[in-house]
């Protein structure tokens, strides 16, 4: 049985594997990062985060999911609502 670094490791060989994981890290994990910090910050587990914006706890779940995959974007109006959940304001930058 290979370890999971072995396995990490056998993927990246791939070019196309390799680029995904590079766009993923480069684009979408700072994002993730500062979401998680400030659920954290504000001490919310997702299912207090959900009851906050009058939904579910796997709704959260798949929201905070979905910034790693990439496979949904969630929208301005559903980060809104995250952020007015931890008592924050959603604020959009281009650098």
């Amino acid at each position: 049985m290979r370890t999971h670094e072995e396995l990490k490791a056998l993927a990246l060989s791939d070019p196309e594997v390799r680029a995904e994981y590079e766009r993923i890290e480069r684009e979408e994990m700072p994002m993730l990062d500062t979401i998680l910090k400030a659920r954290g910050d504000a001490g919310l587990t997702q299912a207090q985060v959900a009851e906050r914006m009058g939904t579910k706890a796997s709704a959260v779940a798949r929201l905070e999911n979905a910034l790693v995959t990439g496979k949904h974007s969630p929208s301005v109006a559903t980060l809104k609502k995250y952020a007015a959940a931890l008592g924050k304001k959603l604020e959009v930058r281009f650098h």
